[in-house]
């Protein structure tokens, strides 16, 4: 790969007040490494996500309602999928039983982010316990979310840039890389719905680094969620279709699903094609591979 690697680094976390000290983090399950993508490979891999156009999901759907009481809502940001999509409204990827039709096979990763991905899974090999990368584990998922703000009919922007706490329940180490404003990444311990949860460790994330998290702590036992993303200037990332919408800052995550979990729509249930037929209608208008998707609905006889 082209470019000067900095030397890899343990991860020097902004502790915040009461939070507990996590020295030798990058041995423990936790890696930081800024300027990880150099500038060329930073453009190349922006013009590869350029042509992609991300769409809203709603959080529920007919066949996936929502708990009583609970109301139906759109997620707080554009998102884009690549080796596959995990709509909302399927619910997400989440063994040992939430693995049937969850993951519709989608695009592939395009070159330049597969480079970077090959780099990042010699880092994952070379730095974390054995024990903690599951056979057959391989990068095979991408999340592209689109940070930033959404422009009201009246012109106002509302700021919904943030994650809340949560889990990814993929097995084996998360990567992800992130681009544009920095952002305020937290691991929190949350005990009790009831009851505050308490920050562990936090680190901003700054554009063109990496950070690679897994293992029983980082992965499995604390949550993990994005507090806010900076907006220091006007620097936004025009022409990546995301109308009515102001991004700031791309965040691009990593993941594992097995390949037997990832399956195309047409062999999914019925209700559930119906379910989310509308996404990938809006999708195929702009995808090759999503038109092909559709057709393939029809041909099988599916909704």
């Amino acid at each position: 790969m082209s470019g000067r690697r900095p030397s890899h680094r343990s991860f020097r976390p902004n502790r915040a007040p009461g939070a507990r000290s996590t020295s030798g983090a990058s041995s423990s399950g936790l890696i930081y490494r800024e300027n990880f993508v150099t500038p060329a490979q930073r453009e190349r891999l922006l013009d590869e996500v350029r042509h992609y156009h991300p769409i809203w999901e709603m959080r529920f759907s007919e066949h996936n309602p929502p708990p009583p009481g609970v109301p139906q809502r759109r997620l707080l940001r554009p998102v884009y999928w690549l080796g596959n999509w995990q709509f909302a409204c399927l619910n997400y990827y989440h063994p040992p039983k939430g693995i049937e039709y969850r993951c519709v096979r989608a695009e592939p990763f395009p070159a330049m982010m597969q480079a970077l991905v090959d780099e990042i899974t010699e880092i994952v090999h070379n730095n974390f316990d054995p024990r903690d990368i599951p056979r057959g584990w391989e990068l095979n998922t991408c999340l592209i979310n689109y940070y930033g703000s959404q422009i009201a009919p009246d012109g106002k922007r509302i700021d919904v840039a943030r994650v809340g706490e949560h889990k990814d329940f993929e097995p084996g180490p998360v990567a992800s890389i992130s681009f544009g404003q920095r952002a305020l990444f937290q691991f929190v311990a949350s005990e009790d719905k009831q009851k505050q949860s308490q920050v562990v460790l936090q680190q901003w994330l700054d554009d063109s680094s990496l950070q690679i998290f897994g293992g029983d702590k980082f992965k499995k036992r604390l949550f993990h969620r994005v507090q806010r993303v900076d907006q220091k200037d006007d620097d936004l990332f025009e022409g990546f279709h995301t109308p009515e919408f102001e991004t700031r800052r791309l965040n691009f995550t990593f993941r594992y699903v097995p390949r037997e979990h990832i399956q195309p729509l047409a062999r999914f249930p019925r209700e559930l094609q119906s379910d989310v037929r509308p996404y990938v209608e809006e999708l195929s208008r702009h995808s090759d591979f999503f038109a092909d998707t559709l057709k393939s609905l029809l041909f099988s006889g599916g909704v």
